[in-house]
């Protein structure tokens, strides 16, 4: 195992920090009201970013979870409210299983459900409208069977599919929905939708699907995958926000005086400090080991519940940052108060600390 970036990584991380300064500098340090419009996605795009993990017969860049970590990474450290985290883990997902045709440019991912926690089976079920056909009916009745990947007697035309079930937490919903269910991974086109709220404004929602007209990606391996992609990139972006949230705090206690000394000369200060610097490196550690295990093809289930873990306890680091700000730490001028937003949004999409135990239990 490597931590090093090499030279495609380490450029690639200097044009994610670059592109999203420029933006955080045009706002004036503040995120807008309209939270991941157009106008951020076109600067991403035009950037290229927001295909670094498409293929590139479709575009894109052909790059990887570690790429992907990468980028979410500078994201997370800036608590910039922009859709990459769906629109990564979606054209990687669709990179990983889906075919040429059915590459997206732009998705959002459903794969949360109500009551249930992130690595739970999906309870969303998928119905086949038309008969399956197989490949010895197509080749009986002379028609095409580019793509199928089955031997004689499998199905090599799925049909239509219908989706019924109840997905939430999908974050900046696009026309695109990669939805999750039990019998595999499928692409949907404009699903009905509720608002849902969030704690950085970003805008989110819920997936009501009712025979809603799908397409089949992939079987249920591909659902297990989605899956782990998700949970990294959360992961990647959490460790992003602690990592800012931390400098922004030791740049605020070794300037702030009280007393007539610096707050970092005070040793109850420094031992709090310290304890964010260890959380910090505990998620960077786990995060990095668990994409580097699935760019590799490598086990990696047990790395992703530790790295989750870690992501949801950054918290309470963001509660201690919090307090060492004082009330500076509450005012909306100042940027602290977006890292605790989006620490709380990242925790919630993981299911929370009870969650990510459960998960750690069942796997040892």
């Amino acid at each position: 195992m490597d931590f090093d970036l090499d030279e495609t990584q380490q450029d690639l991380r200097k044009l994610a920090a670059e592109v999203l300064a420029r933006d955080g500098e045009a706002r004036g340090g503040e995120v807008p009201a309209t939270h991941g419009g157009a106008r951020d996605g076109e600067r991403l795009r035009q950037a290229g970013l927001m295909s670094v993990c498409a293929p590139e017969e479709a575009g894109g860049a052909g790059l990887g979870p570690v790429e992907l970590a990468v980028v979410l990474r500078e994201v997370g450290a800036r608590a910039a409210s922009v859709p990459l985290l769906p629109t990564l883990v979606g054209t990687l997902t669709l990179a990983r299983h889906g075919t040429p045709e059915q590459q997206r440019g732009e998705v959002a991912v459903a794969i949360r459900e109500p009551g249930a926690a992130l690595a739970d089976p999906p309870r969303t079920t998928a119905r086949l409208l038309d008969p399956p056909r197989t490949t010895e009916r197509l080749l009986d009745a002379g028609a095409a069977t580019v793509g199928s990947q089955g031997g004689p007697g499998e199905t090599a035309h799925p049909g239509g599919w219908a989706l019924s079930g109840r997905k939430v937490g999908v974050v900046h919903p696009a026309p695109a929905v990669l939805v999750t269910a039990a019998e595999g991974l499928f692409l949907t086109e404009s699903p009905p939708t509720t608002p849902e709220y969030t704690s950085t404004g970003e805008p989110a929602a819920t997936v009501v699907l009712d025979g809603t007209p799908a397409e089949r990606i992939a079987g249920p391996e591909a659902v297990a995958d989605a899956g782990r992609l998700f949970m990294a990139a959360v992961a990647a972006q959490a460790s992003g926000v602690l990592a800012g949230a931390l400098e922004l705090t030791t740049g605020h206690i070794r300037t702030r005086k009280q007393f007539g000394r610096a707050l970092a000369e005070f040793q109850a200060v420094t031992v709090q400090i310290a304890d964010v610097y260890i959380a910090a490196r505990a998620l960077d550690v786990a995060m990095w080991s668990a994409v580097w295990r699935l760019g590799e093809g490598l086990p990696a289930d047990r790395d992703l519940a530790l790295a989750a873990y870690h992501a949801v306890q950054g918290v309470q680091a963001l509660h201690t940052c919090q307090h060492l700000h004082g009330g500076l730490g509450l005012d909306v001028t100042y940027p602290l108060h977006r890292y605790f937003a989006q620490a709380k949004h990242l925790s919630h999409l993981l299911g929370g600390t009870d969650a990510q135990l459960d998960l750690i239990g069942a796997l040892l």
